[in-house]
């Protein structure tokens, strides 16, 4: 399946088991901690590993485990996630504000859920994630990046927050094993902050916010301890 958007950068999405790949048409400057490229990074592609709790057996490095399943479709210079989560359902939202246009495309898995602030006290044994990866059409500063990420995160947890089942609990805020990349055209004019007032600050928050909530609704109907198909769709990372 691919999917375009008429962004600066156009992105285009295949699924295939066991994975998701999004590929942009030029390199992209990127931040975030993708397990691959962690930190300011660059590349043209982003990659969801799907896998299960049976790969990643004790006695198995998990990075040398993605690298090598990258290198066989020759994906070795990707940013990548690994998600339990089934890459087919990936939720994918746009916004538009000003003249900025930002792309978010996640997955949602909600099984390892946390609270900031608090211990868990029980391990869970099968845990989720939430794998986010939010794209900017605008070049972005080193300063407007890391704004970015924060705006990410906060829309990230404020979606999780409103879509938690009561279970009698306090909200979780994200899960324990949660990534977020922050994708932006390389250039020379570059936005230099990336607040909640601004275009880009608020487009990345609907973007973001938008993708997390359908996929935690998705999430949440499935897994509904009451529901007639309960099951736990997460689970490895």
């Amino acid at each position: 399946m691919w999917i375009l958007y008429d962004s600066v950068a156009a992105i285009s999405s295949r699924s295939g088991a066991p994975f998701l790949i999004v590929r942009f048409e030029n390199t992209q400057r990127t931040l975030g901690w993708s397990i691959t490229k962690p930190g300011f990074c660059c590349t043209r592609e982003v990659v969801w590993l799907e896998v299960r709790n049976a790969d990643l057996t004790p006695h198995v490095d998990p990075v040398e485990f993605l690298k090598k399943k990258l290198a066989s479709r020759g994906l070795s210079d990707a940013a990548a996630f690994m998600t339990s989560r089934e890459i087919g359902r990936h939720h994918i939202s746009q916004s538009r504000i000003g003249s900025v246009i930002a792309t978010c495309l996640a997955t949602v898995g909600l099984t390892n859920g946390e609270r900031i602030g608090t211990r868990r006290g029980q391990k869970v044994l099968l845990p989720g994630t939430i794998n986010t990866l939010v794209h900017v059409s605008h070049s972005l500063s080193a300063g407007a990046f890391v704004e970015s990420v924060s705006i990410a995160t906060q829309a990230r947890t404020a979606a999780v927050m409103e879509t938690n089942p009561d279970r009698g609990g306090p909200a979780i805020t994200g899960t324990g094993t949660d990534c977020i990349l922050v994708a932006a055209p390389e250039g020379n004019q570059l936005e230099s902050c990336a607040g909640l007032h601004t275009d880009l600050g608020e487009a990345i928050g609907a973007a973001v916010y938008d993708a997390t909530y359908a996929g935690a609704m998705e999430w949440n109907a499935e897994n509904r301890e009451d529901g007639p198909n309960s099951k736990t769709s997460e689970g490895a990372l």
